[in-house]
């Protein structure tokens, strides 16, 4: 294989302006943009100092504790007071002090990943084409993925970048918006992703979504051929959508509700709402989190989880407001409306997008992480990862995995810590249990099945991209935009 970014000009932990095609990217901040720097002139320093090339050093986990280290002393020198990477200096040279650091072995489920089908009858029509050329724009002759192809998106480079490069144990495929005929990951794809990664990877590893655009003719219908024949294991919604740009409230009558009647009926009963992250072009009141509050109590034997947690990428997270009416503060305050308590009920946060914007900006991560545990509890949030619009994932994972919430921050705001055993409960095993995953069969899956062997394999020639494949720019995200048909504002 092409060595990716041979002359190591990627950091590995990706801090840039990369969005999901879901929002317009956002530009760095100064703070970022200096803290990019440091990370590259370490980089320099490390690797010399070590006698190692700027892509071996970086590639190593080193690299990456160096890099977040850097990020700390740009943060610490700039005045952030709220939170922070808890990584020694020493591991920037020493790799046992890295890896005991940013290394772990919880189980790690990814609840929110994403691919799509680059060789299906959607690629080779007005979609696929519009969509190979955005990647030509995109990436164009620079792109280490066959960008005339859609591979940057496929199942297979799903499984590179999220199962050999990163930590993660198992990921939920998660569906997109459009309709039948013109998503990029219709359930058949997704179905035949999954069986890729029985295949390739292990039966334990991979779950699906079944797409429900309940305000398009005959998706409820559909469920029924996505539980019997696909054998989905959650529905996945996106109430900003519709057809003409009008979007649906999860309790709708005409639309949310024979949704959940039907999951109850099929016994898939987990449901996963896009709620959050305003879609461009479409009804900003449709992107509100408070009905997948209110169904939570309409339908208590069933499990929803709030997909991006109300994030708003243009809202700059504080400690809880109940005046606010932005950002993950509306769904914070359904939440305790609807009296749900700390670690109870069937309503969780999913971390998609939203950690990974927040965790170059020390302070608002501690808010979005510190509330969160607060008001929900470490039981009821879900890992999400974005991927594969972000790359891998092993970054946010790593940067997860060391994060703190400052002392100053808990007693202040009434934050909890950000204890192991909460980091456990986010990264995995809340996900096990909603799925009812056998923890032991995953646990030795780990070492004998065939992720296992080919990470085995892998280890003596990782070959990480370290890029990311979402929009960089507002010309990038406006030709997204025009490959998925966004109806104009």
């Amino acid at each position: 294989m092409k060595e990716y970014d041979p002359q190591g000009s990627r950091l590995p932990i990706k801090i840039d302006s990369a969005s999901n095609g879901e929002y317009l990217p956002v530009p760095l901040t100064q703070e970022e943009a200096a803290a990019n720097r440091q990370a590259h002139r370490d980089a320099d320093f490390f690797s010399k100092k070590l006698g190692q090339s700027r892509r071996q050093f970086l590639k190593s986990s080193c690299g990456a504790a160096a890099t977040l280290l850097a990020f700390n002393h740009v943060w610490a020198a700039l005045g952030a007071r709220g939170g922070s990477f808890f990584i020694p200096e020493a591991a920037a040279v020493e790799s046992e002090a890295a890896e005991a650091a940013l290394g772990g072995d919880e189980i790690i489920i990814d609840m929110q990943t994403h691919c799509v089908d680059p060789s299906g009858n959607w690629a080779k029509g007005d979609d696929g084409r519009r969509w190979m050329q955005t990647l030509t724009e995109v990436f164009g002759q620079a792109s280490e993925c066959a960008y005339d192809k859609l591979d940057c998106y496929s199942a297979e480079q799903l499984i590179k970048e999220v199962f050999l490069d990163s930590d993660t144990d198992a990921a939920v495929i998660s569906a997109l918006w459009g309709g039948r005929g013109q998503n990029p990951t219709p359930t058949e794809y997704a179905a035949a992703a999954r069986s890729m990664i029985f295949e390739k990877i292990g039966k334990t590893r991979g779950l699906i979504h079944g797409g429900v655009l309940p305000n398009e003719p005959g998706q409820i219908e559909f469920m029924d051929i996505q539980a019997r024949q696909y054998q989905v294991d959650a529905w996945k919604l996106y109430p900003q959508w519709g057809p003409t740009g009008k979007g649906f409230f999860m309790d709708d009558p005409r639309y949310g509700i024979p949704v959940l009647e039907k999951a109850r009926e099929l016994k898939v009963p987990i449901v996963c709402a896009h709620r959050g992250l305003p879609l461009p072009g479409l009804e900003y009141e449709y992107s509100q989190p408070d009905d997948i509050v209110r169904v939570g109590r309409m339908f208590p034997d069933l499990t929803f989880l709030c997909y991006h947690a109300g994030f708003e990428p243009v809202v700059a997270e504080g400690p809880y407001n109940p005046g606010n009416d932005k950002g993950v503060d509306r769904f914070i305050k359904a939440y305790l409306e609807h009296d749900y308590k700390p670690n109870e009920g069937n309503v969780y946060a999913e971390l998609g997008s939203c950690w990974r914007h927040s965790m170059s900006k020390p302070d608002q991560a501690a808010h979005l992480i510190g509330k969160l545990l607060k008001y929900l509890g470490d039981t009821r949030i879900c890992w999400g990862t974005d991927a594969l619009w972000y790359g891998s994932p092993q970054d946010q994972i790593q940067a997860f995995r060391s994060f703190r919430i400052s002392p100053e921050f808990q007693e202040k705001y009434g934050y909890l810590p950000l204890t192991d055993q909460a980091k456990a409960n986010i990264l995995g095993l809340n996900a096990a249990r909603i799925h009812a995953m056998d923890l032991e069969n995953l646990k030795k899956s780990r070492t004998t099945d065939s992720v296992a062997r080919l990470k085995k394999e892998y280890a003596c020639c990782r070959n990480p991209s370290f890029q990311t494949y979402g929009p960089k720019t507002n010309e990038e995200f406006a030709a997204f935009r025009r490959s998925r048909e966004f109806p104009e504002a």
